[in-house]
């Protein structure tokens, strides 16, 4: 069989592209003599016809900076490029903002059910929803000055 015909066999069997396999040229005489995708097979396992390494690129060093990230490294002023809006995703942040607010006045209610009343719980929780308040904090000072 010819060499380029034992490369394509050899491809199929080790699963890869035919660039990645290499045949000794040592050994074409061997190469030549086989006739069967069995005997490719055996040239194979005689080392005759090799798979070669890929030749990607490593991730190594990707990964390393990809934790260092993660742990909040590498995220300095000198490294953004974009704005704060563009940079996180508003909605994402939206929605948690108000379920903790949410859930925060529901606490609230629980807590100092009179001082909730007093301002009215359902003109909080528009007042959540119209994005009223910055956080948790302004939300129980509004609930707290109720009271004074």
């Amino acid at each position: 069989m010819e060499a380029k015909k034992a490369k394509e066999l050899a491809s199929r069997i080790l699963k890869v592209g035919e660039g990645r396999i290499y045949i000794d040229p040592a050994n074409l005489s061997k190469v030549s003599e086989a006739m069967t995708k069995d005997d490719v097979r055996g040239l194979i396992a005689e080392r005759i016809i090799k798979k070669r390494a890929s030749a990607e690129q490593s991730m190594g060093r990707a990964r390393i900076l990809k934790e260092k990230k993660q742990k909040g490294r590498r995220r300095g002023k000198g490294k953004r490029a974009g704005t704060k809006k563009v940079r996180g995703e508003q909605k994402k942040t939206w929605i948690s903002k108000v379920r903790a607010l949410r859930r925060t006045l529901r606490e609230l209610k629980a807590s100092n059910p009179e001082a909730v009343k007093e301002k009215g719980y359902s003109d909080m929780y528009k007042k959540i929803k119209g994005n009223y308040f910055k956080g948790k904090k302004y939300l129980a000072e509004y609930v707290e000055g109720a009271k004074k």
